[in-house]
């Protein structure tokens, strides 16, 4: 996986991550919401890179 785009899906995790935390604390669902969207993106990227590293190799 390329750093790059490694960096990229680590930070979209992160705030995912951090949005959704805070959404549910401070009962926003709407926050909750776009945070677990992210968060999800964020995982399906670092799957797309590990699927196209696996085939690199």
């Amino acid at each position: 996986m390329s750093d790059k785009e490694k960096g990229r899906a680590k930070a979209e995790q992160v705030k995912g991550k951090v949005k959704e935390t805070a959404g549910r604390a401070v009962g926003n669902e709407r926050l909750t919401a776009e945070g677990h969207a992210e968060k999800t993106k964020g995982n399906a990227r670092q799957a797309k890179e590990k699927i196209k590293d696996t085939f690199k190799e």
